[in-house]
């Protein structure tokens, strides 16, 4: 059975681990890795630290690495390199023989966190009663499982950021409005570009209970999209600002954004588009390209160095990685896989049943609409 999300009690990384050498470190991974075989698989998010990702079976997005985990039969233990509601999701994903592990616990999500199962439930009720069924509620995949579970026990869907278009065109076959959550931003960015006016959109604010126009002056009767007011703390601190400097001092210099990014500078971007949508820009683009990319700064700082033909830099000079993200390093690797290659199983991920049941409906359903 299915256990609870965290165990408080799981052991921290004993010291000397963080007392080995880098060297050290890798010599330790090569030969647990080695000794584990198939029995093993190390799915890494884009966003995680080269120290790490290194060791990567495969590399991709988050729902990406949760099917490819759900595909390796083989595997009886993942250790999956990225954040928390990555792990969860493949463990709702995979059978419950498979082992999830996430090196550090500490690995979260800001975004994820602002919206709780009970927050949602608390909002719909509410928005339920102005509006009454005429609400699909819609998460982005970068949500905790028991938002997803809200999202699937009311007929609603998961989203990525490269399936956007194509979901959300469903969901308003289904009802006239979508509470689009917890990111406003991709929500937003994606209804615009669809040919939604702004004055269609309203956010709702969990802290205050309170749906306030997107629009100032926008009536709310008339809203068709209900954002959620969570976002990305890395991607909104690409701003006006940076797209600006640039424009006046490298005109030339293309600017390339995720959509977790604010509508104005998506707006302002030259190109905007998932992770994904990213990358590919990159790999496809002429020797002598000049970017400026608006995401995490572990993979555009990768990505400079995959394609040193190309002038790429971050939008943002002064951004840091995502600090959750970086929470999974060397030492943490290490030590898990260590314990595992002895039998024990650490800072291991498992959903309950009845949650893993109803956000694995939600799931299934936008996989369904895009496979």
């Amino acid at each position: 059975m299915k256990s609870m999300l965290f165990d408080q009690l799981t052991p921290a990384i004993p010291a000397a681990y963080k007392q080995l050498s880098d060297n050290e470190l890798q010599q330790l991974v090569r030969e647990k890795r080695a000794a584990l075989g198939s029995s093993l698989f190390l799915p890494g998010h884009h966003y995680q630290r080269d120290e790490v990702i290194r060791f990567a079976d495969v590399t991709g997005d988050s729902l990406q690495l949760a099917r490819q985990s759900a595909a390796r039969p083989e595997a009886d233990v993942i250790i999956f390199l990225g954040v928390h509601f990555m792990a969860e999701t493949a463990d709702i994903l995979t059978p419950d023989r498979q082992r999830v592990i996430l090196p550090d616990l500490r690995a979260g999500c800001s975004m994820a966190d602002m919206a709780d199962d009970q927050q949602c439930e608390e909002a719909w009720g509410l928005l339920t009663g102005r509006y009454g069924d005429t609400i699909l509620p819609v998460t982005y995949v970068n949500s905790s499982a028991a938002v997803k579970a809200f999202v699937g026990r009311h007929g609603g869907t998961t989203v990525t950021s490269s399936n956007a278009k194509q979901v959300m065109a469903w969901a308003y076959s289904q009802k006239k409005r979508v509470l689009f959550l917890p990111d406003q931003h991709l929500g937003r960015n994606t209804a615009y570009k669809g040919g939604m006016s702004r004055e269609k959109m309203a956010v709702w604010d969990p802290i205050r209970a309170e749906l306030v126009p997107d629009q100032p002056g926008a009536a709310l009767d008339d809203a068709e999209l209900l954002l959620w007011r969570g976002h990305c703390s890395v991607h909104e601190n690409f701003r006006m600002e940076h797209i600006q400097q640039f424009r006046s001092e490298e005109p030339d210099r293309q600017i390339l954004v995720h959509p977790e990014c604010t509508w104005e500078v998506t707006q302002a971007a030259d190109l905007a588009g998932s992770t994904s949508y990213i990358i590919n820009q990159i790999q496809q683009a002429a020797p002598g390209s000049k970017w400026a990319v608006g995401t995490e700064m572990n993979l555009v700082q990768r990505l400079a160095a995959e394609h040193p033909e190309q002038s790429i830099v971050s939008l943002n000079p002064d951004m840091c990685p995502c600090l959750t993200m970086n929470r999974i390093d060397l030492p943490h690797l290490a030590w898990v896989l260590d314990e595992v290659a002895s039998g024990k199983i650490v800072h291991e991920i498992r959903v309950p049943d009845n949650i893993a049941a109803d956000a694995g409906l939600a799931i299934e359903r936008m996989m369904s609409l895009t496979s």
